[in-house]
């Protein structure tokens, strides 16, 4: 399926540099346009990286370590997430096996701010019983994309489609991907492509929930879809 991609896969054809293996998942060579997204594994102290054309947002996977952004210096342990403006540095010290997936944003939007750290949020709703945890997002001044932790209960949700470019990576969970008739397992390190429109389902075989990591532009609510009628999907009250 060309949506999906296992990021074992990638991982057999890391590039090192610096003491950063780069893990290519999506992007133009893929047909995805709009994105760049990798794992970066830190082996050692890298150097300082800065995008002059590009805002990037970055969620640490495993491992520990010290991001100094800007003139800021930051903890980082799973769960964190990090916006980073084009034009601003930045440089981690890695502890122990520290990973981060990275999402690199083309053709950014003006940032509100250089950059932000950001430990989510109370979670809000969405349809079929999902939840999510805002991470990077307008209001942390990342002006182009929404980074966020959906969380999704055993079952398949109908089908449906957003009107947002995404990329997921699966952080929990075991189940399935269903797009056209089309099937692809996931797993911890699968890897989805959701452009716009593309109507499509997650499935959580459980027992318990699964946790996904997705970055979608324009920013704005995971909780927005729409049904393949072009319905809007009502969010629950409960």
């Amino acid at each position: 399926m060309r949506y999906w991609v296992d990021s074992a896969d990638a991982a057999r054809d890391a590039v090192e540099s610096d003491g950063v293996e780069t893990h290519a998942l999506f992007g133009a060579a893929r047909g995805c346009d709009v994105f760049e997204q990798r794992v970066l594994r830190f082996v050692g102290s890298g150097g300082e990286r800065r995008d002059d054309e590009r805002d990037e947002v970055l969620y640490v996977l495993e491992g520990s370590g010290t991001a100094t952004v800007g003139r800021e210096l930051y903890e980082l342990e799973p769960g964190v997430g990090i916006f980073v403006a084009a034009r601003t540095p930045w440089r981690v010290e890695a502890s122990e096996g520290l990973q981060l997936l990275s999402v690199l944003v083309n053709d950014p939007e003006p940032a509100d701010r250089p950059h932000a750290v950001v430990r989510g949020a109370p979670r809000g709703k969405a349809t079929a019983g999902r939840s999510f945890t805002l991470l990077a997002t307008p209001d942390a001044g990342c002006a182009s994309v929404t980074q966020f932790i959906g969380h999704i209960p055993v079952g398949r949700a109908p089908d449906h489609f957003h009107t947002y470019d995404e990329v997921i990576w699966v952080l929990r969970g075991e189940g399935e991907l269903h797009i056209d008739g089309e099937v692809a397992p996931l797993r911890p390190g699968s890897c989805i492509h959701l452009p716009k429109t593309l109507v499509h389902c997650l499935e959580n075989f459980g027992p318990g929930e699964m946790d996904v990591l997705g970055v979608f532009r324009p920013a704005g609510s995971p909780a927005e879809a729409y049904y393949p009628d072009g319905t809007l999907a009502q969010v629950p009250d409960y």
